[in-house]
């Protein structure tokens, strides 16, 4: 039994899971990781955009309350107010295509861009759920395949070098 609870705490496949589940790495890091790992790209995509996507509802339902919570205390203010003002200035987009462009920021593999970032956006524009969920989970495809591409392509290029 305990040696069953092992392999699941060591496997690729969660590991996999849990870095597109997190704000920091999302699908940018986990699709990168799984493949390096050796598991199949079908396999790596799964895993990576299922643990990428997981957090949105979450995210949408409770971002804004449980923010407004913590900014009554000193630190978390300081943080939140820097959050904002570095997604307002970063979602020009979102701010003039609303759905469309919020798609497409989260859908643009660079830092602070991916689905949590997305989530924050949809928040502060006051985007509706259906539409910002749709729109995020769309970004992160997106984001997905670009991201798989840069790596099989870079893949192939240093294959060629080797």
């Amino acid at each position: 039994m305990i040696g069953q609870f092992k392999n699941i705490i060591y496997s690729k496949e969660l590991l996999v899971f849990l870095l597109g589940a997190l704000p920091i790495s999302e699908v940018r890091g986990a699709i990168p990781a799984g493949l390096a790992f050796g598991m199949p790209l079908a396999k790596t995509l799964l895993f990576s955009i299922t643990g990428n996507i997981l957090p949105i509802v979450p995210m949408l339902f409770f971002f804004e309350p449980v923010s407004n919570q913590l900014r009554k205390f000193r630190l978390w203010k300081g943080f939140f107010d820097w959050f904002f003002e570095r997604t307002r200035k970063k979602s020009d987009i979102i701010q003039k295509y609303e759905a469309l462009g919020l798609a497409i920021f989260v859908g643009i593999p660079l830092p602070m861009t991916g689905a949590w970032t997305g989530c924050v956006a949809a928040s502060m524009f006051k985007i509706k759920f259906r539409y910002a969920f749709i729109s995020i989970a769309c970004g992160v495809f997106m984001a997905a395949a670009i991201v798989t591409v840069v790596c099989l392509c870079g893949k192939s290029v240093f294959l060629i070098f080797k």
